[in-house]
């Protein structure tokens, strides 16, 4: 009895002792030098936190039962007396863990009632033998208060909304490609679900907000979250490739990860110049946010009415008028008409049957001068609209303002004037406007600028004494992957322009570089690289791709060593299946080498023996993978091994974005019917790199064989 009587005085005099600390921390807590010991405790504050809760609550429920025996009673009064003292310590345990970079008001809220409800259980503790007709309500109080701030960490720790999250909607928000924005779309999605827990309002770890854009461009106390096209300087892709225990690495080790294909996107934002506002499709196809976007959006726009009837759109089609789905299987219909001299105005009528169906019209050329064309604002889904050279007048343009769901208006080419303004601001749902060749005056062009928020308008451009840049040239061949040649064609929209190409990835020029004449045959692998040039024009951006030449196909291809289990594809196989990968290496259809080199053998097949031996690879230096350190090729002659290569591939100096690469070695004459390959991935990433020090990582998907 004695000895529980001084446990109590003891736990008693504890609760002194945690508030006096209480206090020291709340007043000069930010003056103080917590040392190490300290902070371990302060971080043991969501284990500590679940004691006084549930103490408390335990106590607080004897208060409300009748005519309990004294011995039950005491057990209350030790659930509330060490509930108590836990409280104490959580509270000590939070204005310590608090010292480290986090403030906010979720966060004040929840430490006032944090005290609070170390304060009310003291209180009723104390004066639990009193007859005072506050002590019940007071139990009630402190029942709130340990809820709310329960609640209040909750948030902070999993996100305002975790509480609700199983009432609220889990529908996916569906984006179109087209109007998929980079950062609102693939950025913001990654911080929100891996970083907005410890740098929100409420919680600003590092004074870095990054819930609204004033706070991620502004950046933390350690320096600036980005810094456009610089991977070195900026502070997000320079801690999320920080290896996972080191103390800096982001997100906490303790916390969900980002994946791969999350920190790719991270980096390439950075790379890409970290835009807030560009659209996935104002990218280049090749650029690997393109890429991750194509996979990740809809590339068509679905609708949800139904189709119109096939045999009807048959019997509608004919030889100057064609009407097709907008992309396979789609309800929405396209309507374009040719011919000049066939064209009847009456058959516009026609398309009143498909109506509802129709969102695109193209009447471009055709004689539309006094055509009544009010009947297009009858058409419900009506979205693009062509009448480019037509013959419009003024009033025409009032007749298709009325088309309220209008998204695309195409005019060039009419004697369009400014009395036509107000009702192009009636077209509320448009987003683009070609105008070319078009009667508006300089006012009115400004003034359609100005008072069309939002919409794209193109007036073409005048030419007088200015040099313009000429659009890149298009290469046009059938596969990536061919068996023995393949047919290469290079376009450019403007016939008369002077097109030079190279074949060994060099940038082409105008004077040294092969003058383009027509298609023609490519027999190896080849990075062919183009450029338009022309008498008073800029040249043309340069436009490259690599095609590789599968040849001739081994009989096998045995692994001696085994690629790393997460990027182990279909394991020997993906090196002869030649199916070729894209520049991202999460597909399925890489081999990853992180711990071994890529060593393998390659069985010849037939008689043919090859002269060249080409390695399909990936560089992706934001992701770790680099070129091979070392390359080492032997040849078996006689059933000996003989070193035929042994090389050095040029190594990465920056973060570049993801691409695909070909290392190619002659082989040596002679007879032999196997070649093994030993690839050596970089063993410790260089001083320039986020990741210094890390290991690194080879990535390789074909092995190809020509003659």
């Amino acid at each position: 009895m004695i000895q529980a009587q001084r446990f109590k005085q003891i736990l008693e005099n504890s609760l002194f002792v945690w508030l006096g600390l209480t206090c020291i921390l709340v007043i000069g807590g930010s003056n103080l030098l917590i040392p190490d010991w300290l902070q371990v405790l302060g971080r043991s504050h969501p284990l500590l936190l679940h004691f006084p809760i549930v103490l408390i609550l335990m106590g607080l429920v004897f208060f409300w039962i009748p005519k309990l025996k004294p011995e039950i009673k005491e057990v209350g009064t030790y659930c509330l007396l060490i509930g108590s003292n836990f409280a104490g310590i959580t509270v000590i345990a939070g204005l310590l863990l608090a010292q480290e970079d986090f403030e906010g008001a979720d966060l004040d809220w929840h430490q006032w009632m944090g005290i609070a409800t170390f304060v009310l259980s003291i209180l009723i503790y104390f004066y639990r033998e009193k007859q005072s007709a506050l002590l019940k309500p007071l139990t009630i109080g402190l029942g709130a208060v340990i809820v709310l701030t329960g609640h209040l960490g909750a948030n902070l720790t999993h996100g305002s909304d975790f509480l609700l999250a199983p009432f609220q909607s889990q529908e996916v928000k569906k984006v179109q490609l087209s109007e998929a924005v980079i950062f609102t779309d693939m950025v913001q999605p990654i911080l929100e679900a891996k970083c907005l827990s410890c740098h929100k309002e409420g919680k600003i770890k590092g004074e870095l907000r990054l819930d609204h854009l004033e706070g991620i461009k502004k950046g933390g106390e350690s320096g600036p979250f980005i810094v456009p096209g610089d991977t070195k300087e900026s502070l997000l892709t320079q801690r999320i490739h920080l290896p996972k225990e080191e103390k800096e690495h982001m997100p906490p080790k303790n916390k969900e990860q980002l994946t791969d294909e999350e920190l790719e996107i991270l980096t390439a934002w950075v790379l890409n110049g970290a835009d807030f506002e560009k659209k996935v499709v104002d990218l280049e196809p090749e650029n690997d946010l393109f890429i991750f976007a194509s996979a990740k959006f809809d590339e068509n726009k679905t609708y949800s009415f139904d189709a119109a009837d096939p045999d009807l759109v048959e019997e509608l089609n004919n030889f100057f008028r064609k009407i097709n789905p907008l992309y396979p299987d789609s309800p929405a219909l396209e309507v374009s008409y040719f011919g000049i001299s066939a064209f009847d105005p009456e058959s516009l009528k026609d398309l009143t049957k498909i109506k509802e169906q129709v969102v695109k019209i193209n009447l471009n050329k055709m004689p539309l001068e006094g055509v009544d064309l009010s009947l297009f604002s009858k058409f419900p889904n009506l979205e693009e609209i062509q009448v480019n050279f037509a013959g419009l007048s003024n009033s025409q343009i009032s007749d298709l303002s009325k088309i309220e769901t209008l998204e695309s208006l195409a005019i060039s080419g009419n004697k369009i004037t400014d009395e036509v303004i107000p009702d192009l601001k009636k077209l509320k749902n448009l987003k683009k406007l070609f105008a070319w060749k078009t009667d508006f005056s300089e006012n009115g062009m400004t003034k359609l600028q100005t008072e069309l928020v939002g919409v794209e308008i193109d007036f073409g451009f005048d030419e007088s004494g200015l040099i313009y840049e000429l659009n890149a040239p298009k290469l046009i061949y059938d596969d990536i992957l061919f068996k023995d040649s393949t047919l290469l064609e290079i376009k450019h929209p403007i016939p008369t322009v002077d097109i030079r190409y190279t074949l060994d990835g060099s940038t082409p020029d105008s004077i040294s570089s092969k003058s383009y004449s027509g298609p023609f045959s490519l027999k190896n692998t080849s990075r062919i690289s183009a450029k338009a040039f022309a008498k008073g024009w800029i040249g043309s951006p340069e436009e490259s791709i690599l095609l590789f030449k599968s040849g001739i196909k081994p009989s096998e291809i045995e692994l001696l060593s085994e690629p790393n289990e997460k990027y182990a594809g279909k394991g020997a196989i993906t090196l002869n299946d030649e199916v070729k990968s894209k520049p991202t290496h999460t597909t399925g259809e890489w081999l990853g080498f992180q711990e071994n080199p890529a060593d393998f053998i390659v069985k010849l097949a037939d008689s043919r023996k090859p002269k060249q031996i080409v390695f399909s690879v990936l560089y992706n230096e934001s992701a770790y993978i680099f070129p091979p350190t070392q390359v080492e090729i032997w040849v078996k002659k006689s059933g000996n091994w003989e070193l035929a290569i042994k090389e050095t591939p040029p190594q990465s100096e920056d973060i570049k974005i993801p691409r695909l690469e070909a290392l190619l070695y002659d082989l040596p004459e002679g007879s032999y019917d196997e070649i093994r390959v030993r690839l050596t991935p970089i063993s410790k990433l260089p001083k320039w790199h986020p990741g210094a020090g890390e290991k690194g990582w080879f990535f390789i998907d074909e092995v190809l064989l020509e003659d």
